[in-house]
């Protein structure tokens, strides 16, 4: 009861002044710890381990107890805690696996009290019971946890948390109940006086959880934060852990600390990547109340310099630098944050806030129908205006879009119906400008097919060339652009050819006829077919991009049109083309367009239009290769994603692959991804966000899928984690994975109780619970499948 007296320490006689400071170390810090009256600090790391006085202007060291020539491993510290009831004690924890007691009351330079060896791996934490002088807590990366009575040399109680490596561990500030945190991503609650078992456990992130602190007021709220970013506040005082707070940090959380005399703020800092100590108000997660950037390196051990005082904060960090921050010299973010706000809502809404001096000179503006839903700044006591939130009003405005023109059922359809792999290119292709068709979306549908001719592979697309079959010639439109002007010698000319061959294949270019078409069944010229005129421009055919008319306001101009001799001179040239009919060698003397004489060639007269070219190879390659492509392909997706069709921009982008990804910088593809991902899990289309997840080219996407899927297995019978794939513990050597309704291994899919942890066959769990609602193992638990 003498020693416990000592611990009430008034403030109000013994107040705190000083100045934002700080001192070099000698090497960088891992962990610091504070004096029971805030006069002394002791630094603990690898390479120091010193205490130095804290002073109203500076930082005066007072004792260096890194003492010998060649120290031992006992000094290498990974945390330190001084003994809040006796101010001559300290305990470190070595990185060999030693706990290592100081007291600084000995006379001679080295202060070693006790050496506690019973870990095997490093120990990350150590912690003095705030009520029981001798009663020292550690957690080591072994996975356990070791209770050691100061008086006696070996611990007196060990804690198996059947789980990985310990990260920190906490006495609460009633009772003899402490917190640990695991890798794992779960919290344990034990009683000190029963080892056996822990009270309560639960998983609280989705990584490793490396800090916890219990609230000095509040004392069943738990703060814990973990390699997921986030800081939660879990209530403690019901049956099960309740998350009441959130905070969402931008790196890893190292270590989390209450602030003293205010119910809702704690202090972080990061392992990595940030520098800077936040003080969060749990209550405004989204921003920090405050920010300290003095540290140039990752910040490694925060105290608050007492446990009544709020305006002092001692840090240590890797920059071998020890600081003293007073509240008032801090960063306010807040007060360099934007009123304005942007947001689209997902069936296109658009959400506009801004400060309330611009809105109000709006008339137009509508009032909310809900009306003023502003939530008041809450604050259980009247503070100094520095300590509360700088009041920045927005008001918000909505613009609401039409329902029945801008539903997003073609969004949800399409990213069903896509096909993105597993056909062919020109498959995939037509299949999802198939799906666009019939969504009514033209110009998707259209997009896609140009794709399918530009990407195609040549092999797989029919020759153009010049000889190809007559008939196709006979489905242009030029044919019917001509009739003879004298009528008569195409009847002389049809009457001599009937009679000397008795044919019925014969020519019709009269001013009546309107058009002549073939079908694909008439391509081929045949005795006794009706076709039209075999040949009528030579044996090479004239293909589309060959041909070319004019216009038709052209047509007064020019009235009359002969065909020049030369233009029947190819006919000679290839007579022995084996395409041309067998029967038309016998009727070149015949026919009126082959006489050498220009007074018997037939005037032709224009009905439509007319231009023939005659070429003897074609003016480009037909083939283009797909590089060509490229920057229309490029700008077409562009537009696409400007326009908000993301969904087009990448599914065009995992269907062209290689084709067309290094045309377009790598970030600009991760902000398509990132934003169709996005839609398509706010549509909850999971599937087919994982499967452009696993289709994308960039590594940035690609890992996403791949975090926060990590599976720990624990044996169902000895409850330890198993170490090897298979479904053999090798430790206990029994089957882990056995169905409790057949008792055969699960070699499948399993389904568990997540109360009593017995489970089996989905199908055999599923048929034992619609007619009972106990666990089928025995235990008597009440499982529930949902």
């Amino acid at each position: 009861m003498e020693k416990m007296s000592r611990v009430t320490t008034a403030l109000s006689s013994n107040t705190i002044s000083g100045k934002t400071m700080f001192c070099h170390l000698d090497a960088p810090a891992n962990a610091i710890s504070v004096c029971r009256d805030a006069s002394q600090v002791v630094v603990a790391g690898r390479n120091i381990f010193k205490i130095y006085t804290i002073e109203e202007e500076q930082f005066v060291e007072k004792l260096n107890l890194r003492v010998g020539r060649k120290p031992s491993l006992n000094f290498s510290c990974a945390d330190v805690m001084w003994h809040q009831m006796e101010e001559n004690l300290l305990a470190t924890a070595a990185t060999n696996g030693a706990v290592v007691t100081w007291n600084l009351g000995k006379p001679s330079r080295n202060k070693q009290d006790q050496l506690f060896t019973e870990h095997k791996r490093t120990v990350n934490k150590v912690c003095f019971h705030p009520t029981e002088v001798y009663m020292l807590l550690s957690g080591s990366q072994d996975g356990l946890m070791k209770c050691f009575d100061l008086r006696k040399k070996e611990s007196v109680s060990t804690f198996s948390g059947q789980s990985e490596s310990v990260r920190d561990v906490q006495f609460s500030m009633k009772d003899f109940t402490f917190a640990a945190s695991f890798e794992n991503g779960n919290v344990q609650l034990w009683d000190i006086r029963r080892p056996d078992r822990y009270e309560r456990m639960f998983t609280a992130h989705t990584g490793p959880v490396f800090c916890c602190d219990w609230h000095p007021d509040d004392r069943g709220w738990l703060a814990t934060g973990g390699r997921d970013k986030m800081v939660k506040v879990w209530d403690m005082t019901t049956n099960r852990a309740k998350e009441i707070y959130c905070v969402q940090t931008i790196a890893s959380v190292a270590r989390v600390k209450w602030r003293p005399e205010k119910r809702f703020h704690l202090a972080t800092c990061s392992m990595m990547v940030d520098h800077n100590i936040y003080v969060w108000d749990i209550r405004r997660p989204f921003i920090p109340f405050a920010t300290f950037e003095e540290h140039k390196d990752v910040t490694t051990g925060i105290v608050w310099r007492h446990q009544h005082d709020p305006d002092f904060l001692l840090s240590g960090s890797k920059d071998s630098t020890l600081y003293q921050h007073m509240f008032k010299d801090a960063t306010r973010p807040v007060d360099k944050a934007n009123p304005e706000g942007l947001c689209f809502g997902l069936m296109g809404d658009l959400a506009f806030a801004a400060k309330e001096s611009l809105i109000n000179s709006d008339t137009n503006r509508k009032p909310y129908a809900g009306g003023d839903r502003r939530n008041p700044l809450f604050f259980f006591k009247k503070t100094d205006p520095t300590e509360q939130f700088a009041h920045v009003s927005s008001a918000l405005t909505i613009y609401e879009t039409d329902f029945d023109s801008n539903h997003m059922d073609w969004f949800v359809s399409t990213a069903q119906r896509y096909l993105l792999s597993g056909k062919p290119f020109a498959e995939l292709c037509d299949h999802n400008a198939k799906v666009a068709r019939e969504l009514k979306r033209p110009q998707v549908s259209t997009t896609w097919t140009m794709l399918r001719i530009m990407f195609s592979d040549p092999a797989n697309l029919p020759a153009a060339g010049l000889n190809h079959s007559l008939s196709k010639l006979g489905s242009l439109p030029l044919m019917n652009s001509f009739s003879l002007k004298d009528s008569g010698l195409g009847t002389e000319s049809r009457l001599e050819r009937s009679k000397g061959d008795n044919r019925q294949d014969n020519i019709h270019l009269e001013a009546g006829n309107s058009h002549i078409s073939n079908n694909n069944e008439e391509n081929e010229e045949t005795e006794g077919s009706d076709g039209p005129a075999e040949c009528m421009f030579g044996d090479a055919e004239l293909d589309d991009d060959d041909l070319y008319s004019m216009d038709h306001e052209n047509q007064a101009e020019e009235q009359e049109y002969t065909l020049p001799q030369e233009g029947f001179q190819l006919r000679h040239e290839i007579v022995d083309n084996p395409s041309a009919p067998e029967h038309f060698q016998q009727d070149k003397a015949d026919s009126p367009h082959v006489s050498g004489n220009e007074a018997e060639v037939p005037c032709l007269t224009p009905i439509e239009s007319f231009s023939l070219i005659s070429i003897s190879q074609p003016l480009f390659t037909h083939h283009l290769p797909a590089s060509f492509f490229c920057p229309i392909v490029r700008e077409m997706l562009s537009y696409y994603a400007e326009q908000g069709d993301v969904q087009m921009a990448v599914s065009v982008l995992i269907v062209l692959g290689e084709k067309i990804r290094k045309e377009i910088d790598d970030l600009t593809q991760e902000h398509w991804y990132m934003s169709y991902i996005d839609m398509l899990q706010r549509f909850e289309l999971w599937n087919v966000s994982n499967e452009v997840i696993k289709l994308s080219t960039c590594s940035a996407i690609t890992c996403l899928n791949q975090t926060s899927t990590t599976l720990h297995i624990n044996c169902s019978n000895c409850k330890r984690p198993m170490s090897s794939k298979g479904w053999m513990c090798d430790r206990c050597h029994q089957c882990a994975s056995i169905c409790a309704v057949c008792h055969h291994v699960v070699k499948g899919l399993f389904v568990w109780c997540q109360g009593c942890s017995h489970g089996g066959h989905l199908e055999h769990i599923m048929n034992w619970l619609k007619s009972s609602a106990h666990c089928p193992a025995g235990c008597g638990h009440l499982c529930e499948y949902t």
